[in-house]
């Protein structure tokens, strides 16, 4: 489990396609502290850590992690958020996140707004009814205040730490992002279903 709160920028420093797909991530983790086995959220993805170096880990991604994210596109260099998983007793200033992306989003457009960006995104039509105003979404791994949903579009408020400490701070309209919606609204959809 995770809060959605970033705590590294890595970059992707290797990617290896034999079978399963390997990415080397660079990151300013305390990799002696990472164990072999340990989850780490990687832009809203839950990776199983198969091995570290002195700054950097290593994951693998199955056929169906790049299939549902946009983990299939990432080459070296590109920039992405990191959170450690959540410990018994840590603060839990996001909201839970499970790191099981839902789908691929867009981003539709991003305006200024004071001195906070508004983003605009595009989520695939089916997640659309799980995306409520004053509800929370994790896009690419970072746990988000939505302030308007219409069908499958919404719109979030980025302040200027959260572009500063996230890959939102370099991101451009037509940026595909891994989203995952509310757990608590996927099981009351989940319940409603039985109805």
């Amino acid at each position: 489990m995770f809060t959605g709160i970033v705590t590294d920028i890595g970059t992707v420093r290797d990617v290896r396609r034999d079978g399963d797909t390997r990415f080397e991530i660079g990151c300013g983790y305390d990799t002696a502290g990472i164990a072999i086995g340990a989850s780490i959220c990687c832009s809203g993805a839950c990776m199983t850590v198969v091995e570290t170096g002195p700054d950097w880990f290593a994951v693998v991604a199955s056929a169906e992690s790049l299939a549902r994210t946009t983990m299939g596109d990432w080459r070296p260099g590109r920039a992405i958020n990191l959170e450690r998983s959540l410990k018994v007793g840590d603060e839990l200033g996001g909201h839970m996140v499970s790191g099981h992306v839902d789908g691929v989003a867009s981003i539709v457009s991003i305006t200024p707004e004071g001195d906070s960006r508004r983003f605009v995104f595009a989520a695939p039509d089916a997640l659309g009814p799980f995306i409520a105003a004053k509800g929370s979404v994790a896009v690419d791994g970072v746990s988000l205040t939505v302030n308007e949903a219409t069908g499958p579009r919404f719109g979030v408020n980025i302040i200027p730490h959260t572009q500063t400490a996230t890959t939102f701070g370099s991101a451009a309209a037509g940026d595909l992002v891994n989203l995952e919606i509310d757990m608590l609204a996927r099981y009351v959809a989940r319940l409603l279903e039985r109805e």
